[in-house]
């Protein structure tokens, strides 16, 4: 296993890996979340940042680094991710509520205010969020980018959703 590879398994290691924001940027609205933690040739996230947010570097197999001042939270780099590794976190979206980007390829497609049960990254029901937002662009290739409303505290906690038929 390579040295730098962090295998982690709660939010306080994954604040260790270099795309994850500090506390002060989540502070100021929405960001993305570079959860990815193998050092693989992979660097798609990069080339899709408009903003130049991302940077892998040389060699490919660095682990992506954020510069949240660049960071606008557009949410390009989510569907550019072909390892699903990146999500957006706004945790000041309301005083009840956090809301997550996540990426998405499953169907059904939730529609925009439908209540889903709301999963972390060990597949555990955290509880139900509403989908509040829908990006479903050709770029995206079919990889849709579903923002939901969470309870507030369960913005780095919340990385899928459960749709019911």
């Amino acid at each position: 296993m390579p040295k730098n590879i962090v295998k982690a398994s709660s939010v306080e290691e994954l604040r260790k890996i270099p795309g994850y924001p500090s506390n002060s940027r989540f502070a100021k609205g929405i960001v993305a979340v570079l959860e990815c933690e193998e050092e693989i040739p992979c660097n798609p996230c990069e080339d899709a940042c408009p903003r130049k947010a991302i940077r892998i570097g040389t060699p490919i197999t660095n682990l992506p680094v954020l510069n949240e001042e660049l960071c606008i939270g557009c949410g390009i780099c989510v569907a550019g991710c072909p390892g699903q590794a990146i999500f957006m976190v706004d945790k000041t979206y309301s005083e009840k509520e956090d809301l997550v980007g996540i990426p998405y390829e499953f169907l059904p497609v939730p529609k925009i205010g439908d209540l889903v049960k709301v999963a972390n990254r060990n597949g555990e029901i955290l509880g139900t969020g509403k989908v509040v937002k829908i990006l479903d662009t050709k770029k995206n290739n079919k990889t849709k980018l579903i923002y939901i409303a969470v309870q507030k505290g369960y913005g780095e906690e919340a990385r899928a959703i459960v749709v019911e038929k």
